[in-house]
């Protein structure tokens, strides 16, 4: 039986002896003091509008090796044509990040809500955003909990080619020029693996996020 949170405390269960799939632990609420102390634990909240919070720790979880970033040539050359700016615009992406997913019909967990939170978290110096510019326009970019040895990768989008590449490789040279160790992908994704990042058993996981912020 999955656990209810209770309201008033920001204790999870050990997300090591959740299910597989993920699910932790449901209910709470999004108080930004609670989505970093999930954060901190391996955890992120993921849900569907008009459904209760859902906490999730994955098993397998995506994990992207800053200097295992993958550059094809043609990204390469396609990148020359974009500017990059870090932290300019940080709702506008998320924004941008729910509608592109809702145009292409694929649901969105980014809801009022969840920009609200991560916005707070954002001004308080605890989230991060790449923007990716064309012709002054923002086309695509990502967005992401800074744990400051590891970034928690939220959600990116484009509506330009390439352009959510382009905010990746700027976050992984970031990552690199900072002593950042890792960028947690959270859940398996074909487009992401073929950049570079792979699967990691959760144990192993939770382990490097213990080691890495202690």
């Amino acid at each position: 039986m999955i656990p209810e949170l209770n309201r008033y405390n920001y204790i999870f269960p050990d997300p090591a002896k959740s299910p597989a799939e993920g699910l932790v632990a449901w209910g709470g609420d999004l108080n930004p003091d609670r989505i970093l102390s999930a954060y901190l634990q391996g955890i992120f909240p993921w849900y569907n509008e008009n459904d209760p919070i859902l906490w999730w720790s994955p098993d397998p979880r995506l994990v992207l090796y800053p200097k295992d970033i993958k550059i094809s040539k043609s990204l390469k050359k396609s990148m020359k044509k974009f500017e990059v700016k870090i932290d300019h615009d940080f709702e506008t992406v998320m924004r941008k990040c729910r509608d592109v997913r809702i145009s292409n019909n694929e649901g969105t967990w980014i809801l009022e809500d969840v920009i609200k939170a991560y916005t707070s978290i954002f001004k308080r110096g605890l989230a991060k955003s790449f923007e990716v510019y064309f012709e002054d326009e923002l086309v695509g970019g990502l967005y992401g909990i800074d744990l400051g040895k590891i970034f928690c990768g939220e959600s990116m989008f484009a509506t330009k080619s390439d352009a959510s590449k382009v905010a990746l490789v700027h976050l992984a040279n970031y990552c690199i020029e900072n002593g950042y160790e890792l960028i947690d992908c959270q859940v398996p994704s074909d487009h992401l693996k073929r950049m570079g990042a792979v699967e990691m058993e959760r144990g192993k996981f939770l382990d490097i996020l213990k080691k890495f912020l202690s």
